[in-house]
């Protein structure tokens, strides 16, 4: 999932590679990294889509689509849900809020943070 997050989640494929039922891979999922195999799909694709939104060169919609999510409203309801902002306002404010910081220093204060923890009055980027 973290080298395919564009392409759909098939839950179904992935358990009959290991010889699991769907069902008990889920479970057995959540258990090793405490969401199910959607949520950590989705995890991956808005730090993907930070980054991108971060370049500054592609509209929200396309964000969203070279991502991999088929529905900007899902895409931007889970991306405000994990960043604490709207993609739009996320990217006019990463695009002046983070020149000059080493790669290694954005990527670790951008990680979005998983199971709705984000702030939702007052998030900020740094």
């Amino acid at each position: 999932m973290d080298r395919e997050y564009a392409r759909p989640l098939d839950v179904e494929a992935l358990a009959r590679g290991v010889h699991l039922s769907a069902g008990h891979l889920s479970r057995q999922f959540k258990a090793a990294y405490g969401e199910s195999p959607y949520q950590y799909l989705m995890t991956r694709r808005i730090e993907r889509a930070m980054t991108l939104l971060r370049r500054g060169d592609l509209s929200v919609t396309e964000v969203c689509f070279a991502v991999g999510c088929a529905s900007l409203g899902t895409f931007s309801s889970r991306f405000t849900e994990l960043v604490g902002m709207p993609p739009s306002v996320y990217r006019r404010a990463a695009r002046s809020g983070l020149e000059g910081l080493p790669s290694l220093v954005v990527k670790t204060v951008t990680r979005p943070v998983r199971n709705r923890e984000a702030t939702r009055a007052g998030a900020r980027i740094a």
